[in-house]
């Protein structure tokens, strides 16, 4: 089900992430002040308004998640940012 930008950015920022602006929007996540290395990207063309299952499946494998229902309760709230580092940790990502 795709997912529009806003809403994946405004999760992101919830979650740990943090943006750095270029030619895209990169989101990192720290543990705590801790850079992690864990990033996805974000494109800021007009033709990226609305993120399809193509992007998000290629957005969940950036962020260490096991599948794209994952990444969606990341997005949609369901994961909180406990929840996702717990899942880094117990796949030794963190």
């Amino acid at each position: 089900m795709p997912r529009d930008r806003d809403s994946i950015e405004k999760a992101l920022a919830k979650k740990g992430f943090r943006k750095e602006d270029s030619h895209h929007r990169y989101y990192t996540y720290y543990d705590g002040d801790k850079c992690t290395g864990i990033y996805t990207y974000i494109s800021t063309g007009t033709k990226y308004k609305v993120y399809d299952d193509h992007l998000l499946s290629q957005m969940y494998k950036q962020l260490k998640l096991d599948d794209r229902q994952q990444l969606l309760r990341l997005i949609d709230c369901p994961m909180d940012e406990q929840q996702y580092r717990d899942k880094l940790r117990e796949k030794g990502f963190l």
